[in-house]
C-alpha cells in the first residue's frame, strides 16, 4: 500500500456515485484519508443520497460519510456549484464512478452534484 501519510493537508472532495456495493471499500479509503490529515468534504449523486438498497439505506450512508469526515454531505447542485470557482479542493475523488457519471463526465453534461 502507498503511504498516504503524504497527504496530510490535502483538500479533498470525496464524490459517491450509486455502485453501492462498493460503498464499505470507498468509507474505508476516506476514513485512512481522513486520518492521514487530508481534509475531506463528502459529496454525494442524488441516486446515491436518496436510494435505499440490500447495501444499505441512503441516509445510513450519508450518515456514514458525515461520521467519517465531520461534514454534511453536499447533495445539491446549488451546493455543489461553489467548488470550481472557489477552488474549494486540491483533488476531486469520483469513487465510485459509475458508467452514467464517466459518460456525463466525457460528453460535457453537467446535470448532477458531482458532475457539477
Amino acid at each position: 500500500m502507498t503511504d498516504i501519510s503524504k497527504l496530510a493537508g490535502l483538500k479533498v472532495g470525496a464524490a459517491v456515485c450509486g455502485s453501492f456495493c462498493t460503498f464499505s471499500r470507498v468509507f474505508r479509503v476516506l476514513s485512512e484519508l481522513v486520518a492521514a490529515g487530508c481534509d475531506v468534504t463528502p459529496i454525494m449523486s442524488q441516486c446515491a443520497y436518496t436510494t435505499d438498497t440490500r447495501f444499505g439505506r441512503a441516509q445510513e450512508h450519508a450518515a456514514k460519510l458525515f461520521d467519517i469526515t465531520g461534514k454534511t454531505v453536499l447533495h445539491e447542485i446549488t451546493t455543489t456549484e461553489p467548488i470550481g470557482p472557489k477552488k474549494m479542493f486540491d483533488v476531486l475523488l469520483v469513487a465510485p464512478c459509475t458508467g452514467n457519471t464517466l459518460a456525463k463526465l466525457a460528453a460535457g453534461i453537467v446535470d448532477t452534484p458531482v458532475i457539477t
